[in-house]
């Protein structure tokens, strides 16, 4: 089966509460956080999407990288994805979706996800049980259940697994999975200094 046409949105709108400060400005090498991941998703597909909370600053990106804006604060990743596929609908066929604060995402790992959707709406990777839902490949035919679900109040983004065909990829079908590491915490966030 044929990869997707496949665009990127990565999202960086959260409040970082238990960071204590806006993570996609954490310095990572050479490198804010949101500047590494932009990098590395946009090495892989394009058209690529920043989402961010209205009025948040974010580092410079490189030319053609589009900065969208939720429309509603508090809603989380749903609504994050819903401002990023309505702006690429029509553009896309699917769209590879991340956070912002996971330093050590590697593109053979989006590639893999990619080639993993085959012919359903969602592939996820799925560890030891948990869903990963900030390092998946979604159709942008899920922006009407997207929709549904967020004028339901229903926010959490893995309920949209139970709505449409979703394919969980197991660790056996990835070659690493510390793509999937993210930093929530300041101690967090010096382990992978550290490790960098």
């Amino acid at each position: 089966m044929a990869l997707p046409n496949t665009g990127g949105i990565i999202l960086c709108g959260g409040e970082s509460s238990r960071m204590g400060r806006a993570k996609a400005w954490l310095p990572f090498g050479d490198e804010f956080l949101l500047q590494r991941v932009v990098r590395v998703v946009a090495g892989v597909v394009q058209p690529v999407v920043v989402v961010a909370a209205p009025g948040q600053e974010v580092p410079p990106l490189p030319e053609g990288i589009e900065i969208v804006r939720d429309s509603l604060l508090g809603q989380g990743p749903l609504a994050g994805l819903a401002a990023g596929l309505a702006v690429l609908d029509g553009r896309v066929d699917a769209v590879y979706l991340s956070s912002c604060d996971a330093p050590f995402l590697k593109p053979e790992f989006v590639r893999t996800v990619i080639g993993r959707l085959q012919e359903y709406a969602v592939a996820v990777p799925q560890i030891q049980g948990y869903p990963h839902p900030l390092a998946a490949i979604y159709r942008l035919s899920v922006r009407a259940v997207v929709e549904r679900m967020l004028a339901e109040n229903r926010l959490r983004l893995r309920d949209l697994f139970d709505a449409v065909p979703t394919r969980f990829l197991g660790a056996e079908m990835f070659e690493e999975v510390e793509s999937l590491l993210n930093v929530n915490t300041p101690a967090e966030y010096e382990l992978a200094l550290r490790r960098l």
